[in-house]
């Protein structure tokens, strides 16, 4: 709650007027209500909100945290030793309430938030071109569903904040419940969807596609646990279906092939396949993208050792081109001897997919940080459909256009329940180490299964896996300042 407090006592400052003895000219000047009666200045509060999540190595997204904190699932695991203590937290499921990992993704989607709240509480007020001011707010609304999002899946019950002007209740807040927060969460997808327009602004700000795109992944978690809300089904499959009819008009479709989705060339700022990504610029050090490069990399080739596959998930994974092109399985030493994984210092594959153009090797790019792919729209639509009456001709073609792409058989003929299986198995390959897998075993009550048979080369998680060890503890500094969040 610490952090919550420096939020909102932020912005009682930034609201404040001046007395009639201090007479100032706040032209130019991002300060209180008056800043925002200008499209610039709505717009310039609008870049502040993204902050919140673009913050390299400390809130948000650019940094490897994201995965880390997925480490639950059976495709992403860490070094057994050396500085990765908090890593181990989340594959081991013995997350701490001081895990800073987490504390980046809070603070940051918190800070968002907080940015997203400041334009809906004063867009009112702001003159200027309506069709500007309307794209503006739908964003905000955008970023706010995105980051509450992010914070109900990680941690389940979290302080619901909507307003942007601060009061003394704030410091006291309790805890909000799952339903309600996605309640929330779809209200603002449903306004963001009437306000976007269909062509993006630029690479890293969202559309209407995108729009309908999280909305329809929302319905498919709100599907399963926690709220295990099964009427969700046939909203996601119908709004991902919106986005699959239309994808012309908001500029997606699958790239031709596995491997040019991740070039990962930093001078292309984005792919047809990018239904949502933060934008990155390796040219400001706290807009830089740390995902890709040293984190990624073996400790052979100067890497970190931040994060890598599972043995089993590897060895499962079907062969074809999309496997080529997801791991690294030969790593050169300095003198150029080449060793295969099973030889290296951790015996693991690596993922090539997060390798910088040119195995350039270095820490930072421009890369963007991808939310979400068109090829997710399909495979959620497919898995909804079958969920919500059985697989139709659009179901398989989506299913399949994914799994032809990887170089594998098309499917036809399955039951419902099979199909679905088929469905989330792919997404397990298709979204390797792009935080999908995590979410997807959550939501199906599979993470005890998925973590139950573990090679000996990996680790193991500590204890038995309840429904508890589904969420993180809030960070300690929050539960410490407010004891109702604990």
């Amino acid at each position: 709650m610490k952090n919550l407090k420096i939020l909102f006592i932020s912005v009682l400052l930034a609201g404040a007027g001046c007395n009639d003895f201090l007479e100032e000219d706040l032209q130019g000047q991002l300060v209180g209500t008056a800043a925002l009666s200008s499209v610039q200045g709505l717009d310039a509060a609008l870049t502040g909100a993204y902050k919140g999540l673009t913050q390299t190595w400390g809130t948000g997204f650019l940094h490897p945290t994201a995965i880390g904190a997925t480490m639950g699932g059976d495709d992403v695991t860490t070094h057994p030793a050396s500085n990765k203590q908090e890593f181990r937290e989340f594959d081991q499921f013995a997350v701490s309430a001081g895990n800073s990992r987490t504390g980046n993704l809070y603070n940051g989607c918190y800070k968002t938030i907080q940015g997203a709240n400041n334009i809906l509480a004063n867009y009112q007020n702001t003159t200027g071109d309506q069709a500007q001011i309307q794209q503006i707010v739908g964003e905000a609304y955008f970023l706010r569903a995105l980051s509450y999002y992010w914070l109900v899946r990680l941690y389940k019950d979290i302080p619901l904040v909507t307003k942007a002007e601060f009061t003394m209740d704030m410091l006291t807040i309790s805890k909000t419940g799952p339903d309600k927060v996605y309640e929330l969460i779809v209200s603002d997808l449903l306004q963001a969807e009437e306000l976007i327009q269909n062509t993006k602004r630029d690479a890293g700000r969202p559309n209407k596609g995108s729009v309908k795109a999280l909305l329809a992944d929302v319905y498919l978690t709100m599907a399963g646990w926690p709220l295990k809300d099964a009427s969700k089904y046939a909203l996601a499959a119908a709004k991902a279906k919106e986005v699959i009819d239309n994808k012309a008009s908001y500029g997606f479709d699958l790239v031709p092939t596995f491997a040019a989705l991740f070039d990962n060339d930093p001078t292309v700022a984005t792919l047809p396949e990018h239904v949502f990504q933060l934008s990155a610029f390796k040219g400001v050090g706290q807009a830089t993208n740390a995902t890709y490069g040293f984190p990624a990399m073996p400790g052979e080739e100067s890497g970190w050792d931040d994060y890598f596959a599972e043995v089993n998930f590897f060895n499962n994974f079907p062969a074809g081109p999309r496997k080529n092109a997801t791991f690294r399985t030969q790593f050169k030493l300095s003198d150029g001897t080449m060793v295969p994984w099973e030889q290296s210092q951790t015996k693991h594959p690596y993922y090539g997919k997060f390798w910088i153009k040119g195995d350039v090797k270095d820490w930072a790019s421009s890369l963007p940080f991808v939310m979400m792919r068109y090829a997710h729209v399909l495979t959620i639509y497919a898995e909804a459909k079958a969920r919500s009456g059985g697989p139709n001709q659009q179901a398989y073609d989506a299913l399949n256009a994914v799994r032809q792409r990887a170089g594998l058989e098309p499917l036809s003929g399955l039951s419902a329940e099979d199909f679905a299986m088929a469905v989330i198995n792919e997404r397990s390959w298709e979204f390797a180490a792009e935080r999908t897998r995590w979410f997807d075993l959550v939501r199906l009550e599979m993470v005890e299964t998925a973590n139950a048979s573990k090679h000996a080369w990996d680790l193991n998680p500590i204890g038995s896996i309840t429904k508890e060890d589904y969420i993180f503890p809030l960070p300690i500094t929050e539960v410490s300042a407010n004891p109702n969040l604990q």
